[in-house]
């Protein structure tokens, strides 16, 4: 329990079912170091503690603060150095939420880790479930009912061991409904704003958590068509691929503005051009990805699929080439813009999320 009114519903729905459960907070991340931004864990500690009392369920706080350090900053801040664009969220699911959270119920006698996310686990009964491994049956993952909330996205990483013991109480939801319920059984958190920042990190702009732990490293900002010097960057870290705010470098209009469309590491050069449809390097009808995961059966020859390029797009049409050894290579129907090297390409067929792999 975050401390938010979606996991607060989801722990509401599963006690109206009569499931013997109890609240935890994740303790993963505290501001020791004072960055700039809101980090409200205490707020949300207390947020989560007065729901499980509203609900008569016990509440732990899962202190998991050495292990998110390791698993999901440290991943954060090398990728950033390395001049990519790492997905905290993506990487915070797999390692923290269904990784060692989800060992940590377990061996305190728990059968399954429930969350907040607006998704769908289909599949088998929860009694087939309690199964043993060597004959649990295959579960399906698939978006959330609300198109707009859907998080599927973030869960690409996930294996069938971890969905096995997965559980999405809201996944049928809308988010009107969500609150309703909320208020209607007086939920402190009924109210309450949708926390939009860092995975467990709280309201900190990505520039500023940057800022406090990868040293600036200057460079040239070069147009990319004539490759004239425009200005200069205080680090390849603080941009990405497509971004055309806070590049600080003056344009003609909106309509002629500057975006980054790619990274030189051996000047540390920013490359810019005009955005529009033939700026170099901005659209991709094919990318090669890594470290490939399958939530069931992995495709291991060609096929047609579709593919949500970022959290918030639409599926588009794709075709994946699997190469072996955990890397593919894609072919996009359309080309598609933007695709920053360390973000996550997932995989669907139709409303059912199949895995996912990192752009190369």
């Amino acid at each position: 329990m975050s401390g938010g009114v979606d996991s607060s519903v989801a722990a509401l729905l599963l006690k109206q079912q009569g499931m013997p459960i109890v609240g935890a907070y994740m303790k993963n991340w505290i501001n020791e170091d004072n960055i700039v931004g809101d980090c409200p864990w205490q707020r949300d500690i207390e947020d989560a503690r007065a729901v499980c009392e509203k609900i008569g369920i016990e509440f732990r706080v899962v202190n998991l603060m050495r292990e998110y350090r390791e698993r999901v900053v440290a991943y954060l801040l090398d990728g950033y150095a390395r001049g990519l664009t790492p997905n905290p969220d993506i990487m915070c699911n797999r390692e923290i939420k269904f990784g060692v959270f989800r060992a940590w119920a377990k061996d305190h006698g728990f059968s399954a880790v429930a969350t907040g996310h607006y998704a769908q686990r289909i599949g088998a009964s929860l009694d087939d479930a309690r199964a043993p491994a060597s004959s649990a049956p295959t579960f399906e993952l698939h978006e959330g009912a609300d198109a707009n909330k859907d998080q599927s996205y973030f869960l690409a990483l996930l294996s069938q061991e971890q969905l096995r013991d997965a559980r999405f109480p809201i996944g049928l939801l809308e988010k009107p409904q969500l609150r309703r319920l909320a208020r209607e059984a007086e939920l402190p958190t009924a109210d309450k704003k949708d926390s939009q920042g860092i995975c467990f990190i709280g309201e900190v702009k990505m520039a500023d958590f940057l800022r406090a732990y990868v040293p600036d490293a200057p460079g040239p900002i070069v147009r990319a068509s004539d490759g004239k010097v425009l200005g200069e960057h205080r680090g390849l870290h603080f941009y990405t691929l497509g971004q055309r705010r806070g590049i600080r470098i003056p344009s003609n209009s909106d309509h002629n503005a500057y975006v980054v469309v790619g990274k030189r590491a051996a000047d540390r050069a920013l490359l810019v051009a005009f955005d529009h449809p033939e700026a170099p390097g901005l659209f991709q009808s094919e990318v090669r990805v890594h470290s490939l995961s399958w939530i069931g059966e992995s495709v291991a020859a060609t096929r047609a699929l579709e593919g949500r390029v970022r959290y918030r797009d639409p599926r588009v049409a794709l075709e994946v080439f699997p190469e072996g050894g955990g890397t593919a290579l894609v072919k996009f129907a359309e080309p598609q813009r933007g695709l920053a090297s360390g973000q996550v390409l997932a995989f669907y067929d139709g409303s059912r999320l199949l895995g996912g792999g990192v752009y190369i």
